[in-house]
């Protein structure tokens, strides 16, 4: 970490104010072409609603994806009059509800599993729909064994490309995030995408290993990034080429969200105000 680095942390991380008049805790930056925002899995996922947009809007952060089976309790089990309240929370804070993560995913070589997949799915697109987000994510988690891969490669797409059409009738995107043993492979999601064929799917770029090839992002970014919707981001601090990564993103022209998909924290307000003044060194 340089000077400035060290400076813009330890500001945000005790509270005070980067040189400059710039205050740590804010929304939303107008100069950034795309802004932090976080994921509820792992560091958000034991706060009800309240205390998470308590947290972001007190650290800064922009947009929030609610992973399914956590304490906010934001599924969709629950009935009009909660989704218009959560609707109408949202309403009240600069924080963004942008999405909901499922763990809806299309691999299984039964066909009927993976139909009432897509039907957990549409739940979710209509849950996104009735709430204000914009987006539902889905994941294939891996390749079943003894099946050949173009078969599953067909039957994940099949799925998405079902739930992507259903989707588009409700105004509601779906993005794949890029997971799961052999299918964060970026070829084996990039054929994934393909055998979708639908312009309601696209990527959640998931920022894996795997996607580091002789320490460059640059070839998985040129074959998943024309699909990227949403962007999940890790441990800054790890060896992942981050300033190349941002790059990349920004000269593609994204003018979303990358999310904090991180461990808990025991100080959660203090952890995210470091890693927010980390990210802003690295994509400036």
């Amino acid at each position: 970490m340089n000077r400035r680095s060290f400076l813009a942390a330890s500001a945000a991380m005790s509270g005070g104010f980067l040189p400059g008049g710039l205050a740590p805790a804010q929304a939303a930056d107008p100069e950034r072409q795309f802004q932090l925002g976080c994921v509820t899995y792992n560091l958000l996922k034991d706060m009800d609603l309240e205390t998470i947009i308590h947290t972001l809007e007190t650290t800064g952060l922009a947009a929030v994806e609610l992973r399914t089976t956590h304490k906010h309790g934001v599924e969709p089990s629950i009935g009009p009059d909660a989704r218009a309240a959560v609707r109408e929370r949202f309403t009240r804070t600069k924080v963004r509800l942008l999405s909901y993560g499922t763990e809806c995913e299309f691999q299984s070589p039964d066909a009927a599993v993976r139909q009432h997949q897509v039907e957990i799915g549409k739940s979710f697109v209509d849950l996104a729909r009735d709430t204000g987000a914009i987006g539902v994510k889905v994941r294939p988690n891996g390749l079943p064994q003894g099946v050949p891969y173009e078969t599953t490669i067909r039957n994940i797409g099949q799925g998405l490309r079902d739930l992507g059409e259903y989707g588009q009738s409700k105004g509601i995107e779906i993005w794949m995030e890029v997971h799961g043993p052999s299918t964060s492979e970026p070829k084996t999601a990039f054929d994934i995408l393909t055998a979708a064929g639908h312009k309601n799917v696209g990527a959640c770029w998931n920022s894996n290993p795997t996607d580091v090839k002789d320490g460059s992002v640059k070839q998985a970014f040129n074959l998943l990034g024309p699909f990227i919707r949403n962007v999940h981001i890790v441990d800054l601090y790890n060896s992942y080429p981050w300033r190349e990564f941002f790059h990349l993103l920004a000269a593609s022209g994204y003018k979303r969200y990358t999310l904090a998909e991180v461990a808990e924290s025991a100080d959660t307000v203090r952890f995210l105000r470091y890693y927010s003044a980390l990210w802003h060194e690295l994509t400036a």
